[in-house]
């Protein structure tokens, strides 16, 4: 296993250059001189309010730091990478805000053995100074279904605990009632993690390994263990499987969820999930829920607790009231905390109407153009062509390139044959490129799609009753103009021309297109869409000298 690259600039001295950069970009937060600690830079307007302070190990971001802020924490303190912070760090951090005249201090504390010990040391510390100062251990984890000694994993659902504690803190109440709530918060919480791939601390291997086509359910967010390995699922079984696991009654550390509860759901990326996959992960959790009877009061979607770049997710569950709700709808200026409307997730929304399409102007129906059986027949051909074509296109395309260029054309080739049966072409030639240039864009995709649609176009607006030899010459010049003055192409740049220019765009540098990104010395095969142009008017020909549509 080879150690994953990283852009960090020393391994021993990334938490601390992570802190210092959230801090250089937010004038919120302030660092505790000689501590990996960060506090709110306003701590003056904690006089007399309850300080909240929380902390562990990095690698979780925007976990802790994010979360300071009016209305969240007053400050966190930080480990090294999944490493505890020191007594020392959290002893200073108690300190200042005790200094800054806060009316008591609570600790936030995720439920490892660690924490635990670091916190409460610094804990007792404090309090032989005189300061008031307690401690709430979170334990949110879903995943064990026999009780351990060491109790439930802290994850996630710590950030919604610093949400209600700062939402309560910030109104003006006490320590002991705060304490009471974010207590009984924590226990109707849960959260479950799936991971599609282990994380690696910056100069260390990866922590664990996973086959190509497994996931495991229930790990931490260190890239500890799980409860079990399985098959690759798609996001709504996954989802499934995660809410199954953590609401069924034999597990011992399950969420009771009924039918009617209301909740708060995180959808939580564990560091290295594409937001695409966030994204379907988050509709198939409310799909679930709301199959399953449960009013999901409000939905949360984003990185708030992360396992550095694991490509995973985690899902947590908060039983809410109303109060719950209100206290996690309030204000913080935390930069971590998402800016949503407030009001609950489903999948019910009514969609806005589409607007009905614009009435056409009335087309020109003078002048005729080649007859129907003869314009099938072209079109025929050029579909026949390009279906023929399809592997040589995507071969090209693989190059320079997504590898579908042959897809998409015999995309537009089927398109065009499902049009002719259900209608015959249109013969005025306006009309006929019209209608052509419709069908491609709804159906072809790509750039390609967009750039013939604007051709043909553009095309027929010069052939508005004419169909004389000059009036064709002219669509064909003014199809042209189109596409380069939209697709941004000249001659010379190496995208759709006609045969000998499309053999020619071998030797040339890209200067459009997708493939411009790539470098010269990589491209040794004609563009794909060049060739393709070159078919089509290759096949269109054949078809006009060819009266009876014989194949050659």
């Amino acid at each position: 296993m080879e150690v994953p690259k990283k852009l960090v600039t020393t391994v021993s001295g990334c938490a601390d250059d992570a802190l210092a950069g959230l801090v250089a970009c937010n004038p919120g937060l302030r660092l505790l001189q000689g501590h990996r600690v960060v506090l709110r830079s306003d701590l003056p307007a904690i006089r007399g309010r309850v300080a909240l302070l929380s902390g562990g190990g990095s690698g979780h971001e925007p976990a802790h730091a994010g979360y300071v802020g009016k209305g969240m924490l007053t400050g966190v303190v930080a480990g090294a990478v999944f490493a505890s912070p020191s007594v020392g760090s959290v002893l200073a951090a108690i300190r200042a805000v005790a200094r800054a005249g806060a009316a008591g201090v609570l600790l936030i504390v995720k439920n490892y053995t660690g924490d635990r010990l670091n916190f409460g040391m610094a804990l007792e510390r404090a309090r032989a100074e005189g300061a008031d100062v307690r401690m709430v251990v979170v334990g949110d984890d879903c995943a064990f279904t026999a009780p351990g000694k060491a109790g439930r994993r802290g994850i996630c659902g710590t950030v919604l605990i610093h949400k209600v504690a700062g939402a309560l803190a910030e109104a003006g109440a006490s320590l002991d009632e705060i304490e009471k709530k974010v207590t009984a918060a924590a226990k109707v919480m849960g959260t479950l993690g799936l991971s599609l791939s282990p994380c690696s601390i910056p100069g260390s291997k990866p922590s664990f390994q996973l086959a190509e086509d497994e996931m495991e359910l229930g790990l931490g967010i260190h890239g500890e263990a799980g409860v079990r390995r399985m098959k690759v699922l798609p996001a709504d079984k996954a989802v499934e499987t995660m809410l199954k696991h953590m609401t069924d009654p034999s597990n011992a550390s399950h969420l009771s969820l009924t039918p009617g509860s209301s909740v708060v759901l995180v959808v939580n990326n564990l560091g290295g999930l594409s937001c695409l996959e966030l994204g379907i992960v988050a509709g198939a959790a409310v799909r679930c829920l709301e199959n399953r009877g449960i009013c999901i009061a409000r939905a949360l979607v984003g990185s708030f607790m992360t396992a550095l770049e694991m490509a995973g997710v985690s899902l947590t569950l908060l039983l809410v009231d109303e109060e719950l709700v209100r206290l996690i709808d309030a204000e913080t200026t935390a930069m971590a905390w998402p800016n949503i409307l407030a009001g609950p997730a489903t999948t019910q929304r009514e969609e806005v109407p589409a607007p009905a399409e614009g009435p056409r102007k009335p087309q020109d129906e003078t002048g005729t153009g080649p007859g129907t059986a003869r314009v099938q027949r072209v079109l025929e051909r050029v579909c026949s062509t390009l279906m023929d074509m399809q592997d040589k296109l995507n071969e090209l395309d693989r190059g320079a390139g997504d590898g579908d260029c042959g897809h998409t054309h015999a995309r537009a080739a089927q398109a065009i044959r499902e049009w002719m049966r259900s209608r015959p072409p249109p013969a005025a030639p306006a009309q006929l490129l019209s209608a052509l240039a419709d069908v491609l864009l709804e159906q072809m995709g790509g750039s390609s799609g967009v750039l013939y649609g604007l051709f043909l176009t553009a095309a027929a607006q010069s052939l508005r009753g004419r169909s004389d030899s000059p009036a064709w010459a002219d669509a064909m010049d003014a199809g042209i103009e189109a596409m380069q003055r939209y697709g941004g192409a000249a001659p010379g740049d190496r995208t759709m021309s006609a045969e000998a220019a499309a053999e020619a765009t071998r030797h040339m540098e890209a200067g459009a297109g997708r493939a411009s990104y790539i470098r010269s010395s990589r491209l040794e095969q004609p563009d794909p869409g060049a060739v393709a142009v070159a078919a089509v008017l290759g096949a269109v020909l054949e078809g006009l000298r060819d009266p009876l549509g014989a194949r050659q």
